[in-house]
């Protein structure tokens, strides 16, 4: 079996108020190209109908599949899905699909110029944030001028959750990720950086979407956490070379 050019993996927990229409607009995207895809969506242990819904969903479509795991966090189920995934080129897309899925486009572009990955920003020029608190917006400025600072120093902003990579690349680094929150954006792209991989920042429009599972100021120190166990981990060698 033909293995598709590129897998949409979304990971979801207790997603069930919106799957369904994120699925509806995710695939009728993707049937306006060219090219072979799939979509595996990655559940979290949810206690919704997050996973009914969705393969509900898949009966009508092949190209549509559920990874179910048990509820472990963010990092551990996008572990997953890029694992169990079998496109060529393999882009996380969050299930409250903040940016336009029209945008896929550029972050193929990217990865056609030689990148290993292109990460969606919200920082770079060109980039457009809609409807966001000011304080979440300045608490995610704190977080990653700390990454900056204990991490990686390229990067504008680690933490949106539209990322592409090759599959070679995705196959390099998600099996050396130990973090299983949110703070696996960090870890991950610190991997890369140490692989020496081409990483591409793709200027986004962002829409803050208020039923979020992410709490900026709680969830803000655990991610602080997961860097400076990243960093440690880094200096004890437990990446590899």
């Amino acid at each position: 079996m033909t293995s598709p050019l590129l897998s949409i993996v979304i990971p979801a927990y207790n997603e069930g108020a919106r799957i369904a229409g994120t699925l509806e607009k995710v695939v009728r995207f993707l049937e306006t190209q060219s090219y072979a895809w799939e979509v595996v969506v990655v559940d979290d242990g949810s206690t919704d109908r997050t996973a009914a819904l969705v393969e509900e969903r898949a009966k009508t479509d092949a190209r549509i599949r559920l990874e179910r795991r048990p509820h472990a966090g963010k990092g551990w189920t996008v572990r997953h899905g890029m694992l169990a995934a079998t496109g060529r080129l393999r882009m996380l897309c969050d299930a409250d699909l903040a940016m336009p899925v029209e945008f896929l486009p550029q972050f193929l572009a990217k990865i056609g110029e030689g990148y290993d990955a292109a990460i969606g920003s919200r920082e770079a020029p060109g980039a457009r944030r809609f409807g966001e608190p000011a304080g979440r917006h300045l608490i995610g400025r704190a977080f990653n001028w700390c990454v900056r600072m204990l991490a990686v120093q390229r990067f504008q902003d680690t933490q949106c959750g539209f990322k592409c990579f090759r599959a070679e690349a995705a196959e390099t680094l998600f099996p050396l990720q130990r973090t299983k929150g949110f703070g696996f954006d960090v870890e991950v792209l610190y991997l890369a950086v140490c692989k020496k991989m081409r990483v591409a920042e793709v200027p986004i429009d962002w829409y803050h979407q208020p039923r979020s599972k992410v709490r900026p100021m709680v969830d803000s120190f655990s991610m602080l956490r997961d860097v400076a166990a990243m960093r440690l981990n880094g200096l004890m060698g437990r990446y590899g070379d």
